[in-house]
């Protein structure tokens, strides 16, 4: 069973092809990953799934739904969530309010001046679950913007997933880790993602290889090529347009 479907989808920039009759499917359960060189259309394509842009024409269906023309905020409430490329946390509050919000999201608490939310209990104790679950909890207390680059970016991912979305857009989320940062991303991202459907935009070749179940190359905003990893290793086409043979043979 397909969760995302995308067809014939094409869009452009001022006469500027970015992408041109993208077709895939994302099956439920699936991690799939989509990958090429720089300006591929790779945020694009994210940004026309999750509401962004509207695309010059074809479709996206999520969950049997066109949704294509709809705004992003609608999207997220049919289960659709997303974490960017540049880190988009709250920079002024904690760790724990951050996290509380997709969490109040969810569960249909409006935050506002009258209620007192740090009264709700059991929002309380979920949040503290997830930080304990995710290895933020001895950051509770602390502002994002005081956090370590790496330890930013995996709050974030947290809040994209504590709203337990039924699909996970991750958008490049090990960008401008350092080793020890990536491989806790990683392990994070997979504990996260345990039975969940995610796709994910990734330059990091042995993230991508270690995580997904599908892999999508992107060309000149063509798709190259869609497999499991093994094909797509193997693929001579995505070896000599991006790969390359030796990092192929790693």
């Amino acid at each position: 069973m397909n969760i995302l479907e995308v067809k014939d989808l094409s869009h452009d920039f001022k006469g500027l092809k970015v992408l041109t009759d993208i077709t895939f499917e994302v099956e439920k359960g699936v991690r799939h990953a989509i990958i090429g060189p720089n300006g591929a259309g790779k945020t694009t394509l994210f940004n026309i799934i999750t509401g962004t842009y509207k695309p010059r024409s074809g479709h996206v269906y999520f969950k049997g739904m066109d949704i294509t023309r709809a705004e992003p905020y609608k999207i997220q409430r049919l289960g659709m969530g997303r974490s960017f490329q540049i880190t988009s946390t709250f920079d002024r509050l904690t760790v724990f309010e951050n996290v509380r919000l997709p969490v109040l999201s969810r569960k249909g608490i409006r935050f506002n001046v009258f209620r007192d939310v740090d009264k709700l209990d059991e929002v309380t104790k979920e949040v503290d679950e997830i930080l304990k679950k995710v290895n933020l909890h001895t950051d509770r207390n602390t502002p994002a913007k005081m956090l370590s680059y790496g330890k930013n970016r995996s709050l974030e991912i947290t809040m994209a997933l504590a709203g337990n979305p039924d699909l996970i857009m991750l958008d490049e989320p090990t960008s401008g880790m350092s080793v020890d940062e990536t491989h806790y991303a990683v392990s994070l991202i997979k504990q996260l993602t345990e039975g969940k459907t995610a796709v994910i935009i990734e330059h990091d070749m042995d993230v991508v290889f270690s995580f997904a179940d599908r892999i999508t190359v992107l060309h000149h905003g063509v798709i190259l090529a869609t497999g499991n990893p093994r094909d797509i290793r193997a693929n001579p086409e995505v070896q000599a347009a991006y790969l390359g043979a030796l990092e192929m043979e790693t």
